[in-house]
């Protein structure tokens, strides 16, 4: 055995040991991620379930009654409460006693009985800007559906479509936001680890051992990464058995191809959280450092709204968010069983980030030993 291992050996057992030896740090690694997961994944819904609907019959006549009887019975709609006037309507939204209001005129059913145009309208609380859109896609799902039983009992000629979702058969929230979750949660873990490790150092008084210890610089940055790089690949394997066993959401991918992604995704978050720990001074400027890189990182990353959308600069920065990439590569091999060759395209720029940023780290490490 080299004496370049031995001293590799004992740098890096002796990171473990300061990672795991403080009883409520080994809950702080272990816990939160667990109860992110759960908490995000129960209680972070993206579905408007339980709404408030309220209605404005004047109609009274059977289509009209259809359409509030399907209202009644859908999984979404907890409480329907019906209005007279327009005062009553105005109130209620107002006061968000509900969340949109259906009207139907006096000639509804008698148009649609003739075969004539007819109108329901519906009113939304603009407050509630996301979750309206969806409410009214619930509405539309509606009345496609009163409209296709007017055919059939029209005799109508036969004119049918077919919706399919790729991917989402049933577009549950859960199969989008799990395999996301992964990506920030895993982020959060590996990050607050690597951003304290330098800085604990300086503000415990040990970097200067460090400095009179033969150990050499690489071997000193080798002993930072690996405890968050054992960490990161703990909390993915939890996640990967946990995810499809707890929350229903197939992993349909290769598991080689996953930890591929993984081993390439880690060390572009380490080589970021190692820039930060280096720069601060103290435990606290390292802690506020890694919140100002990680809410960016996730913000450019997809998870909170498609990089497509966003203004051409900041797709351009996006380019360099490793989240972005290990997003693609995550929902992908969970999902749809995302091909080697596509595992690859997003793999390789995570390799050029997380070269780029240990080499940064690296030679910023060096100059402040020297």
């Amino acid at each position: 055995m080299t004496a370049a291992w031995v001293r590799l050996q004992a740098m890096v057992l002796k990171e473990l040991w300061a990672v795991l030896r403080d009883p409520r740090a080994r809950i702080t690694l272990i816990l939160p991620p667990l109860l992110q997961l759960f908490l995000f994944g129960f209680a972070a819904t993206l579905e408007v379930r339980n709404i408030t609907l309220g209605v404005d019959n004047r109609d009274r006549g059977a289509w009209s009654q259809e359409v509030v009887n399907r209202l009644a019975g859908s999984r979404n709609v907890a409480h329907l409460v019906r209005l007279e006037s327009p005062a009553a309507i105005a109130r209620a939204i107002d006061e968000q006693q509900v969340i949109a209001v259906v009207g139907f005129g006096p000639t509804f059913s008698a148009d649609l009985a003739a075969g004539r145009p007819a109108q329901m309208q519906a009113i939304f609380d603009g407050r509630r800007s996301n979750a309206a859109q969806i409410v009214n896609g619930y509405l539309g799902e509606i009345a496609t559906g009163v409209g296709a039983e007017l055919k059939t009992r029209s005799r109508a000629p036969p004119g049918t479509s077919r919706v399919t979702h790729w991917f989402n058969p049933n577009l549950d929230y859960l199969w989008f936001n799990m395999p996301s979750l992964i990506v920030t949660i895993g982020a959060l873990s590996v990050l607050s680890v690597t951003a304290q490790s330098v800085a604990r150092e300086r503000e415990l008084g040990t970097f200067d051992q460090l400095l009179v210890s033969p150990l050499r610089s690489w071997e000193m940055l080798v002993g930072k990464v690996t405890p968050a790089l054992l960490l990161g690949l703990f909390n993915c394997t939890v996640y990967l058995i946990l995810i499809p066993l707890v929350f229903g959401v197939p992993f349909t991918g290769s598991v080689v191809l996953f930890y591929v992604a993984v081993l390439a995704y880690l060390p572009a978050l380490i080589g970021i959280g190692l820039l930060v720990s280096i720069l601060a001074q103290t435990q606290q400027q390292a802690f506020l450092g890694l919140f100002l890189a990680l809410v960016p990182l996730i913000l450019l990353s997809g998870f909170t709204s498609p990089v497509e959308n966003m203004p051409g600069w900041l797709q351009v920065i996006a380019e360099v968010d490793p989240l972005k990439y290990f997003l693609v590569l995550s929902e992908g091999l969970f999902l749809k069983a995302m091909p080697l060759e596509d595992v690859l395209a997003n793999t390789w720029p995570l390799v050029v980030i997380a070269v780029v940023t240990l080499t940064g780290a690296a030679l910023l490490f060096r100059s402040r030993l020297e």
